[in-house]
């Protein structure tokens, strides 16, 4: 062994006595304050005179920061040692022994989206994409019934069918093609300053696919089936006979262009939950 490595060896010994030195007076200090029960309280310099107080501790100079002061590490030491409080196995006993109350897992998943102003829900599995709204080629001696037209999804020609007409509900302006090469702008609603582009819901059930346009897609929502209710009676026949019934749902907050919240999301919206088996029987048989 050289005398390099003697000298620092001898002054890494007289810096661990010099720390030892310092800690006595602390660590003194540190288990002379006692609780009501007669256990050694914990010196909580550092949250006085440390890096959480006003930083006038002079050993700060030395240990940069609290955690690496030895004070610091004895009070670590004297928390994780500390006796355990009177019932505290008895509580943790009855916490971890108690029934575990499982919420109920939603059974319903929908996409809402929205068709003119009304509001529906419609089985997630059935649904494959959202796309923006394309050209839409028309079909000929197809302008009276469901079929609008053919469009180009991902380099495949599907049927794109009216929702809305099968549904029995106005149909808007908008929603009926021009012409083979008109996509319609995105609309906007003057009172919430919002945009929205109206979309096309790409769907598959045994094996066919089928779009069909929609002004508004919100959100894959998740339902129980208690909070399915039964459709009014206020609402059209035809909508009734591909309903399962109604839930109450309330939008996400939205901000408009000035940052305030729109006025829409104040209120719960009824979203009519549409049955996927009668509805896409009613277009298989309206398409052929």
């Amino acid at each position: 062994m050289n005398d390099e490595s003697k000298v620092q060896k001898a002054e890494a010994r007289d810096q661990k006595s010099a720390a030892s030195a310092e800690l006595r007076p602390l660590t003194s200090d540190l288990c002379s304050l006692t609780l009501d029960t007669g256990h050694a309280a914990i010196h909580d310099c550092w949250n006085t005179i440390g890096v959480e107080g006003n930083g006038s501790c002079p050993e700060l100079r030395k240990y940069v920061h609290c955690r690496n002061c030895p004070v610091y590490s004895a009070a670590a030491v004297q928390l994780l040692e500390r006796p355990l409080a009177g019932g505290y196995r008895r509580e943790q006993t009855e916490h971890y022994a108690a029934r575990k109350k499982l919420a109920a897992p939603a059974k319903i998943s929908v996409i809402i989206f929205r068709l003119g102003a009304e509001w529906y829900g419609l089985a997630t599995k059935v649904f494959q994409e959202v796309t923006e709204r394309r050209p839409m080629h028309t079909l000929p001696h197809r302008r009276h019934g469901i079929a609008l037209g053919l469009v180009n999804v991902r380099g495949e020609l599907l049927v794109c069918a009216s929702l809305a007409r099968l549904l029995g509900l106005e149909e808007p302006e908008s929603r009926v093609p021009r012409s083979a090469s008109r996509v319609e702008p995105g609309t906007t609603n003057p009172k919430l300053g919002t945009r929205h582009v109206p979309l096309l819901l790409v769907a598959e059930r045994h094996g066919e696919r089928i779009a069909f346009p929609v002004d508004e897609v919100e959100q894959i929502q998740r339902f129980q089936d208690d909070e399915l209710r039964e459709a009014p009676t206020t609402v059209a026949r035809s909508t009734l006979t591909y309903t399962r019934g109604v839930v109450n749902w309330r939008p996400p907050l939205r901000r408009s262009r000035l940052g305030a919240a729109t006025e829409a999301d104040a209120h719960e919206r009824v979203v009519g939950i549409l049955n996927a088996d009668l509805l896409f029987d009613a277009m298989s048989r309206s398409l052929t």
